[in-house]
């Protein structure tokens, strides 16, 4: 797993780079402008690189960005030659995909929440979803761990109220969508999108469109 955000306006010129879970306690090792942060036994959960540029050269945008392999082994040999420990992966997994809600019960601990199933191509998730609007055989938007949310929250596997949870089952407004309701409820999408199909964002704001007209 890979998440990398740069935020000049907020932080400077620092990449934030994220390959795990938060952990209560952490520890960190600094060798000149790169951060190595460790979790609780030992193995790295992230990174920060100070003055990145002098790796990566000019970045544009500002949240999320998808680096190629070509600046992830250049970061790469910045962590070995700093001689910090780990090193980053390529991940190319699309952590926003299509899904189809194949199973939808009641949750065993909180009226307002349901056990969801949800295929999203290559297998089933369990999904604990308490959107009012959420039913049985919709086509949804699933953000899977390792997503980073327009807002900047991350998705990691959970639990809600003792049951398992891997992902979330996506509102318009949580994806930033233009236009979006500001009432509760997930994105509905169109029944002929193939469960794990990559989400577009610009069929999305279509489809918000015409549910808005």
């Amino acid at each position: 797993m890979l998440i990398t955000s740069y935020n000049q306006p907020a932080f400077g010129d620092t990449l934030l780079a994220i390959t795990g879970q938060d952990t209560a306690t952490q520890t960190i090792q600094r060798r000149g402008d790169i951060v190595a942060i460790l979790n609780d036994k030992g193995n790295v959960i992230g990174y920060n690189f100070f003055n990145v540029t002098q790796w990566l050269g000019q970045l544009t945008g500002q949240g999320r960005l998808v680096l190629t392999a070509t600046q992830i082994a250049e970061l790469n040999q910045a962590i070995q030659t700093a001689g910090l420990p780990g090193k980053l992966a390529v991940d190319e997994t699309p952590k926003f995909v299509i899904g189809k809600i194949v199973d939808f019960k009641d949750h065993p601990d909180a009226d307002h929440l349901h056990v969801t199933q949800v295929d999203i191509g290559n297998e089933q998730v369990q999904i604990v979803c308490g959107a009012p609007n959420a039913a049985l055989g919709q086509t949804v938007v699933v953000a899977l761990p390792g997503a980073m949310m327009p807002d900047g929250k991350i998705i990691w596997p959970g639990s809600l109220r003792g049951v398992d949870s891997y992902g979330m089952i996506s509102s318009a407004r949580e994806l930033g969508i233009p236009g979006a309701p500001q009432r509760r409820g997930i994105l509905v999408m169109p029944d002929s999108l193939p469960a794990g199909t990559p989400f577009d964002a610009k069929k999305a704001e279509a489809v918000v469109a015409v549910q808005a007209s």
